[in-house]
């Protein structure tokens, strides 16, 4: 009996560490981290629309009845250029394209052998914009082939499609600013696989990153 019992306390104390190295996650791309200059590229969608504010002479615009807006799904382009800085901070410079629609939905008020009537006209406004994100990744220990992270900074982005210096001869031209600033504010995990890293964020814009 004593027999048997030292053979199961042996067994024991050798697969005890065997199945404590089987349950051990192997480290995905272990040196990754550790580059100070790293690149990638990043897919994202995007909904860009407008805040319809009403002016304080509406009634001098007696044709106009209801003006309101409807943001059309896009996708962004961007390029990665990460900087390590330590093992809890990152500086990323992330210049990008956004392609989008939104749509003006204007309800006119006509008027037609005396009767008053609503005529809908519907405007669409493409932009193409150029975007210059600068942000600092605040992250999370590393555990296993994941880490947490929150990003935020600044971007400065730029409308090819602006016609906010178009003579419009009449035409109904939507003027929108060239130029714009703006902050950003976002938080994601980093996955690690065998051969590269890829990062989901939850900001808008939406994106993918892959490095």
């Amino acid at each position: 009996m004593k027999r048997i019992i030292a053979i199961l306390v042996s067994l024991l104390l050798v697969l005890g560490p065997l199945s404590a190295q089987r349950r051990e996650i192997i480290k995905n791309l272990p040196k990754y981290d550790r580059q100070v200059i790293h690149f990638g590229f990043i897919l994202g969608m995007n909904t860009m629309n407008f805040v319809v504010k009403q002016n304080p002479n509406i009634k001098s615009y007696d044709s106009v009845y209801v003006v309101e807006t409807q943001g059309e799904t896009g996708f962004s382009l961007g390029i990665v250029s990460n900087l390590h800085i330590g093992n809890n901070l990152d500086l990323r410079f992330l210049p990008g394209l956004s392609f989008g629609t939104r749509n003006i939905e204007y309800t006119l008020r006509t008027h037609f052998n005396g009767t008053a009537t609503q005529t809908p006209f519907v405007k669409k406004v493409e932009s193409t914009i150029l975007e210059f994100p600068l942000l600092m990744k605040f992250k999370s220990n590393r555990y296993g082939n994941m880490r947490a992270y929150i990003i935020g900074g600044g971007r400065y982005s730029l409308d090819l499609a602006s016609q906010a210096k178009v003579v419009d001869e009449g035409k109904q031209t939507i003027k929108l600013y060239r130029s714009d600033y703006m902050w950003e504010l976002g938080f994601g995990f980093d996955f690690y696989l065998s051969t590269l890293s890829y990062r989901p964020k939850l900001r808008w814009p939406m994106a993918l990153e892959i490095c």
